[in-house]
């Protein structure tokens, strides 16, 4: 038996391309993370603004200083009837892009969908960017962010015990890797939701079965960690503050929603963090959806995977 793309996501992906809503992509080789930049900015934008606005859920810009004394951007989002009497759960957002692209401004309604269909409100760091700013700096602006947070609670109506991490793709990345600088630093974390994860530089060999159908290619992931970690990348000096895949104990972490498609390059870091997170003591929840590569819910929103996938995130998100 051979995979297949999802009935509805192979059908959106057909009809997306006939209409031109969904463009080629410019081929990026090997390291070329400018093309890659450009391909991410150019395509995210028009598959998030697919979604609804939610205009109800209002934003709030703040800043926060990170370890170098840089300033990170920060936006919170909260939904309509947000009290800021009443203490409840809230959640820092990271937005994929391969560590080298995206903003908060690009995946601004997806943030709100979260907060709306939620009824949590949620802090979106807009973190820096590789190659520019290499690591450290990426999860070190996470982490300013959730100290930020922490910080600020009081004033914003949220319980400081019940924060919560939440990205996707490399945004999940980074919320894995953020929880483990907070749990060496002592700031606590409720749980983390880390949506097909982007977490072990070391996947980089083609799967000849899942190539076919990677939006997000070994290529392109090659790209991102370079970008990220340089000449570092794949060897065995990489700190898990950078690839969470590399940590040697999980034990202590926060409850996890950890979710990836069957067709995604990520299915196997994915799935084996998972599974050793459970070995560690910790609560896990995985999913891996049947026919789905790599941003699907963007892809096909109204497929039925797609509807099922955001019920069970926003159940995660407003369960902790």
């Amino acid at each position: 038996m051979t995979y297949a793309l999802d009935p509805e996501i192979a059908a959106t992906i057909a009809a997306l391309e006939a209409s031109g809503a969904r463009p080629p992509r410019q081929a990026a080789p090997r390291g070329d993370w400018k093309t890659l930049r450009a391909n991410s900015q150019n395509g995210a934008p028009l598959l998030a603004a697919r979604l609804p606005a939610h205009p109800e859920v209002s934003r709030d810009s703040y800043t926060t200083t990170s370890y170098d004394g840089a300033t990170v951007a920060l936006q919170w989002f909260a939904p309509a009837g947000h009290d800021p009497s009443r203490p409840g759960p809230a959640a820092v957002h990271l937005h994929g892009g391969g560590m080298i692209a995206g903003s908060v401004d690009q995946v601004d309604r997806i943030i709100a969908g979260y907060a709306a269909g939620s009824d949590v409100p949620l802090l979106a760091v807009d973190y820096r960017l590789a190659p520019e700013h290499p690591h450290p700096s990426p999860v070190e602006d996470c982490y300013a962010g959730l100290a930020w947070l922490t910080a600020h609670a009081g004033e914003l109506g949220v319980d400081p015990g019940r924060i919560a991490l939440l990205g996707e793709s490399a945004g999940g990345g980074l919320a894995a890797a953020t929880a483990l600088l907070a749990r060496d630093r002592g700031l606590p974390v409720a749980k983390q939701v880390l949506i097909y994860p982007m977490l072990d530089d070391r996947t980089t060999t083609p799967d000849p079965a899942l190539a076919p159908f990677a939006i997000w290619s070994y290529d392109d992931n090659y790209t991102g960690w370079h970008a990220l970690l340089g000449e570092q990348a794949g060897t065995a000096d990489v700190p898990a503050s950078a690839a969470p895949a590399r940590t040697a104990d999980l034990a202590g972490l926060p409850a996890t929603y950890l979710e990836v498609g069957e067709l995604d390059i990520f299915r196997n870091e994915g799935i084996e963090y998972a599974r050793r997170l459970a070995a560690a003591g910790v609560s896990v929840e995985l999913h891996v959806h049947a026919g789905c590569p790599h941003a699907f819910e963007l892809i096909a929103p109204d497929s039925a995977v797609a509807r099922r996938a955001q019920a069970d995130r926003l159940r995660a998100l407003a369960s902790y």
